[in-house]
């Protein structure tokens, strides 16, 4: 259940202000309030929260338990670095209205984002990959709906400062779990 919480709760803050997020909003103000691309951008979502997750699991049957703390570690730190990189996507001026495009994008935009790298580490750190894909899933969807719901409303809140937060709250998570691992600290 742990890995369940930590999946969803860091899923979540992890892709708020994230590029999927924001290519949700903007299309929804393109395109209007279309229940296909919030379905799309759910499915998404919860495609990539099990990828993310299998992969985690796949890597934690290699790992002693120090070195499924080291990759947290290095999952955090790559999540931190992503977080703090600034967002400069140009949003599509004419975007298309194909489905299928749009999933394309989204599902690679978020299989390489800080929420799945969050995902995969707590799958294999926390030996629940089905936990952790459920509660990433339930937080990725929440996020891209939220960004849906909100539409340009979303350019409005502290997203960078929001971001830069988390960053320094994964990162200085990452340091403790590195040391943690190599026995530095107790």
């Amino acid at each position: 259940m742990t890995s369940f919480l930590f999946a969803m709760v860091a899923s979540f803050l992890a892709a708020t202000g994230s590029r999927d997020q924001l290519l949700v909003a903007h299309l929804r103000e393109r395109l209007g309030a279309s229940y296909a691309l919030l379905l799309l951008a759910v499915a998404t979502a919860i495609a990539t929260a099990f990828i993310a997750a299998w992969f985690g699991s796949t890597l934690a049957g290699q790992l002693s338990s120090d070195a499924a703390t080291m990759f947290v570690a290095i999952a955090m730190l790559l999540a931190a670095v992503e977080c703090a990189w600034p967002i400069r996507a140009r949003q599509p001026q004419e975007p298309t209205r194909s489905l299928g495009a749009i999933g394309i994008v989204l599902f690679l935009r978020q299989l390489t984002d800080a929420s799945r790298f969050l995902i995969a580490a707590f799958a294999a750190a926390l030996a629940s990959p089905m936990l952790a894909a459920s509660g990433g899933a339930i937080g990725g969807s929440a996020a891209v709906g939220l960004g849906w719901f909100l539409g340009e409303k979303l350019q409005h809140l502290p997203l960078r400062a929001i971001r830069v937060s988390l960053a320094a709250l994964l990162l200085l998570l990452a340091i403790w779990l590195g040391l943690t691992a190599r026995g530095l600290i107790g």
